[in-house]
């Protein structure tokens, strides 16, 4: 998937957030979009997943066989962001199944597997509600990683992880991003360093 920004702009009543963005994503690559808080990093993010439009501007997503419009990508597009929420009545289980129902999980790897991958082998059968804040974010991140969609976007991915699920993300980025566009909106070098390309938002106020 390639994703291609042309003069993309934001803004919120009168007050641009970003402005005159051309910029292009490339199948494959790993980009970090960077800059202080509130320079609409999250806000980019959500127009590049076609959950928010642009003020101004156009954004194209393609692949090699066809071009996708706004309300067609998502499936193609997995997000974890500390804003999305889950749905706390359902245990582990039964959310990654109702994800795989829902948007597709990737082929060859049982839930069970999957939890093990992010370290919550052992709550598989609890309620989310009774997760911490840690190991929610730790089932966000699941379900993104384990998405099958062949764009990874992740805003903030290390909120909330202490050292074991710190380690446990970087293990799924070595082990689970080959051939995905991984974009990731963070303003700490940690979530980002495996990245080779940046778009600081600094330029584009």
């Amino acid at each position: 998937m390639n994703i291609t920004l042309a003069n993309i702009g934001k803004r919120f009543n009168t007050e641009w957030i970003f402005r005159n963005i051309d910029f292009e994503f490339s199948k494959g690559s790993r980009y970090a979009i960077v800059g202080p808080n509130g320079t609409g990093k999250s806000t980019l993010l959500q127009v590049i997943a076609g959950y928010v439009l642009p003020n101004e501007g156009d954004i194209s997503w393609k692949n090699d066989q066809k071009t996708f419009t706004a309300d067609k990508i998502y499936k193609e597009i997995a997000l974890a962001a500390p804003y999305l929420e889950l749905i706390e009545e359902m245990t582990l289980a039964e959310f990654l199944n109702f994800h795989r129902e829902m948007k597709g999980l990737k082929e060859g790897i049982s839930v069970p597997e999957i939890a093990a991958q992010v370290n919550l082998a052992n709550a598989v059968h609890k309620q989310i509600r009774y997760y911490s804040s840690g190991m929610k974010q730790r089932v966000k991140l699941a379900q993104a990683f384990f998405c099958n969609a062949s764009v990874l976007l992740l805003d903030e991915p290390l909120t909330n992880l202490d050292a074991e699920g710190v380690s446990s993300y970087y293990n799924l980025i070595d082990r689970f991003t080959q051939d995905r566009l991984i974009i990731v909106s963070s303003n700490d070098e940690k979530e980002y360093s495996f990245c080779d390309k940046k778009l600081d938002l600094l330029n584009f106020k």
